[in-house]
């Protein structure tokens, strides 16, 4: 729990910090039909996009949203690049899990 709130912590001032960018995630999320209008869970996912993910990383983890099966074929890929990109993504899910908790 301590490791959480510290995460927490750490992650809320590294926020502060980042400029209101592209909302590639947000928006995906929103266009979802899993997020159901969720705006504020979207906009919470999307700032650990931002911390976790860069650019490149976001316009292909959008793109999972309306195709979960090319997550798969990603994560079982044996490309370097796309072992490195989930290894990022995965931190990212574990972010906003921490973060977007209600």
């Amino acid at each position: 729990m301590q490791r959480r709130v510290v995460l927490g912590v750490a992650l809320a001032g590294i926020l502060s910090g980042l400029p209101a960018s592209a909302s590639l995630i947000e928006q995906a999320c929103l266009n979802s039909d899993r997020a159901l209008g969720q705006r504020a869970l979207c906009r919470c996912i999307q700032d650990a996009a931002n911390m976790t993910l860069t650019p490149r990383d976001q316009r292909l983890a959008a793109t999972f949203f309306s195709d979960p099966n090319r997550a798969q074929k990603v994560r079982q890929s044996r490309n370097r690049r796309d072992e490195v990109f989930w290894e990022r993504y995965e931190n990212f899910g574990l972010a906003a899990e921490t973060l977007c908790r209600r």
